[in-house]
């Protein structure tokens, strides 16, 4: 007998947690559309239009492969793969504006730094809270429908930033905690 209610108990098992995991999937979709719909003037449906940019317009995209179950909890990634993408590998130095789109399913950010000297894009080094040292940024997107600096880019969403740069080559990275040694950088040269 023991032997028979043991494939049915790992059986319910599974169904329960198939069930758990379909709830708490909804939990969080209902959850993200009311921070949506709310935060940052984004409309429900998580979209927001961004104002006519002024200057060079950079379109960068954040995206992360995974679903919404991919964060820890404490803001470090337990796995999947993560892009920042430009439009574009070049940019004329001067006004440059940033229209930063999160179609990734977690919350995201660009944060603008210089590379010195022969300095390779992805070769900074986190520290022990899964961040990169930002010292000598010239200017970040974190804001859900807004300009500047926030919370992050909710999924879903944009943000963008305006700056004036020099000719030189910057690198784009997403600084939220993991999300840099996941992958998420790229190069800027400013000509």
């Amino acid at each position: 007998m023991t032997t028979m209610r043991t494939p049915v108990v790992i059986s319910v098992g599974i169904v329960v947690t198939i069930l758990l995991s379909a709830l708490s999937l909804l939990a969080i979709a209902a959850i993200g559309s009311t921070r949506g719909s709310s935060g940052g003037g984004a409309s429900a449906g998580y979209s927001c239009t961004a104002p006519n940019l002024p200057g060079t317009v950079v379109d960068v995209t954040l995206t992360n492969m995974g679903g919404p179950m991919m964060d820890r909890g404490n803001g470090m990634t337990a796995g999947g793969a993560m892009r920042l993408s430009t439009d574009r590998p070049t940019a004329a130095h001067g006004e440059i504006s940033f229209l930063v789109t999160n179609a990734g399913s977690v919350t995201h950010e660009l944060v603008i730094l210089p590379l010195r000297g022969s300095q390779i894009v992805g070769t900074r080094r986190s520290g022990g809270d899964g961040k990169i040292d930002e010292a000598g940024s010239v200017g970040e997107a974190s804001n859900s429908c807004g300009s500047g600096t926030g919370q992050g880019v909710l999924p879903g969403t944009s943000g963008w930033v305006t700056v004036t740069l020099p000719p030189g080559r910057y690198e784009l990275v997403c600084n939220l905690p993991g999300h840099y040694a996941a992958g998420m950088y790229s190069q800027l040269t400013v000509g």
